[in-house]
């Protein structure tokens, strides 16, 4: 579980706009965008490169950057 403080902080790296991301089990998702970040012993690891789909996402299309 990421500290609520912190994830107040954290924002997509792939977005221009940086939204937020929440979590969901073990991975950070951001909604904008429907990747999901994986948290790996409790750390979120926000590289672009590290990114899947989130299963429940709507997006479309992802282009990397």
């Amino acid at each position: 579980m990421i500290d609520a403080k912190l994830l107040s902080l954290l924002a997509c790296p792939a977005c221009d706009s940086r939204p937020p991301v929440r979590q969901d089990g073990d991975t950070l998702v951001c909604d904008a965008c429907g990747r999901a970040y994986p948290i790996r012993d409790g750390i979120p690891e926000m590289l672009v490169e590290s990114a899947i789909l989130h299963e429940s996402s709507k997006a479309a299309d992802i282009n990397p950057q």
